[in-house]
């Protein structure tokens, strides 16, 4: 099947609270998927964000909690969690950017009253003991941490005393039972927020469309997952990051990008079996269709720099036991719904790798013609049917930004040469959308912003910049009939369902 779908996060969709989330918005926005013919929805990380990263979904405390920004209020009314008073009077807020402090403010204090009221509620509990009995795998370390977090004024773990920082047996269970009101409120969140999704998923894919989320291939340092499973991690003797993780010189970046993430031990993946991973990958795949792994190239060799380091310039390739690694998943997965992020530079074993295990990769028209377009992977007759084709992703401009301030003249001059003189800042949006619907490739995904053809204003992240970004929001009334009308017609006409 061709299939085509829409890049949009969460975080971006119409509300009235401040930052997009699970509440209408979603909804009404599956409903213009379906009403424009997509079967694709793809979103970013759902995992909890921070100010500290510039609320970057690829820089969180977990790799398997949800983010409680992204709660919507408006199903809490509806299950009896709080009253349609408690939404009456929110700040006023843009409808087009996100705004992260002012809607934490008014979302949690909101929630709190959804805490201390939702045992009253028939049902409720008995769901939400049911959610802590199947997470606990996760989330009793995470609940944990993110109270004593606040416990600790905000301080990273390893700043911690040392008996909880090395998680001793009777610290851990002083902590629990001291903080044990936070762990509860956090534990809820939680249920909140994967029942949320989870209804979300189940009324998408009864419209026929696909959940396709990404899942970062690295975590935090100061997170729930590191300091719970510090052997898992190159760290020193008192647990900081011997090396982590980037990559080297590329076209985001002179001095390469130095992401700052502590590198996996994968000789300690191995020996357990990669019992972490698996648990992540099952996770997710109880709530998404379809997963992006970032940064795909580090299964099997990843870019390893000296902690003390402040470019990523002087880091190394150091090999990952990839085989092994997706052997083991596949033993317990029968099947991955694995899409390779494979951008960049690309050696041979990379795409061995992946044509190995027949996953999916990437190919971006903005890509396309910086060089010679005959031979760049990036150009449409040189796409393959088993790839997804994007006109840009979350860390590109728009392409109406592209065709303005990146392109340059030999681009520009490829460009129009490739794909005809008409080409302009006008229609260069619809052209390269045009271009991708068209595409051998299975799958077409385009960025909300393209099928609205918006300038660089709307750029949702500039890699290497590390505040400004992930604020970029679609309006309510920008999602015409109109528009899904023009969506469905090029979908027609491109044999994509």
């Amino acid at each position: 099947m061709r299939k085509s779908g829409i890049l949009l996060h969460v975080s971006s969709l119409p509300s009235g609270f401040g930052i997009g989330d699970l509440g209408s918005g979603a909804y009404k926005f599956a409903d213009f998927l379906a009403d424009a013919g997509q079967s694709v929805w793809q979103l970013l990380p759902f995992n909890p964000s921070s100010p500290v990263c510039g609320n970057s979904p690829y820089c969180s405390c977990s790799a398997f909690a949800g983010n409680s920004l992204l709660i919507g209020l408006e199903p809490l009314v509806e299950a009896g969690c709080i009253d349609g008073a408690d939404l009456a009077r929110p700040p006023c807020f843009s409808a087009r950017r996100a705004d992260y402090v002012q809607a934490a403010r008014f979302k949690y204090e909101v929630l709190e009253i959804a805490f201390q009221r939702f045992r009253s509620v028939p049902d409720l509990e008995c769901r939400f003991e049911n959610f802590l009995l199947e997470n606990a795998g996760w989330l009793d370390d995470y609940a944990l941490f993110t109270a004593l977090k606040d416990h600790f004024g905000g301080a990273a773990w390893n700043e911690w005393p040392r008996d909880i920082r090395d998680r001793e047996g009777p610290a851990v269970e002083h902590r629990t039972r001291e903080l044990s009101g936070k762990i509860a409120r956090e534990k809820f969140h939680q249920f909140l927020f994967f029942s949320q999704w989870s209804a979300l998923k189940a009324y998408c894919n009864e419209k026929k469309i696909q959940l396709f989320g990404d899942v970062p291939i690295y975590v935090s340092y100061d997170s729930a997952d590191v300091w719970a499973n510090p052997r898992l991690f190159k760290l020193d003797e008192n647990k900081k990051p011997r090396f982590v993780s980037g990559v080297p010189p590329d076209y985001f970046s002179e001095t390469g990008q130095l992401w700052g993430n502590p590198v996996y031990d994968w000789d300690a993946l191995r020996e357990s079996s990669y019992a972490w991973w698996i648990s992540r990958m099952e996770h997710n795949m109880k709530y998404l269709d379809m997963m992006r792994l970032d940064h795909f190239r580090g299964f099997v060799a990843y870019w390893e720099v000296p902690a003390s380091h402040t470019t990523a310039i002087e880091g190394k390739w150091v090999e990952a036991p990839v085989r092994d690694f997706f052997d083991t998943l596949l033993k317990r997965f029968p099947f991955l719904p694995i899409v390779a992020e494979d951008l960049g530079i690309i050696t041979p074993d990379v795409k061995e790798t992946m044509e190995f295990y027949g996953f999916p990769g990437m190919k971006l028209l903005q890509f396309a013609f910086g060089d010679d377009p005959a031979t760049n992977p990036y150009t449409p007759h040189n796409h393959v049917r088993n790839c997804i084709v994007y006109t840009g992703t979350h860390d590109n401009n728009t392409t109406r930004g592209w065709f303005e301030h990146d392109l340059g003249e030999r681009g520009t001059e490829n460009l129009l040469g490739y794909l005809g003189p008409h080409i302009n800042v006008g229609n260069a949006s619809r052209e390269l959308i045009r271009f991708a619907m068209m595409s051998v490739a299975d799958t077409a995904v385009t960025p909300m912003q393209d099928f609205l053809d918006l300038g660089a204003e709307a750029r949702m992240n500039t890699p290497s910049t590390p505040f400004g970004n992930w604020e970029w929001r679609v309006a309510a009334e920008q999602l015409t009939p109109e528009l899904a009308e023009k969506i469905r017609e090029i979908t027609r006409l491109c044999g994509r369902v």
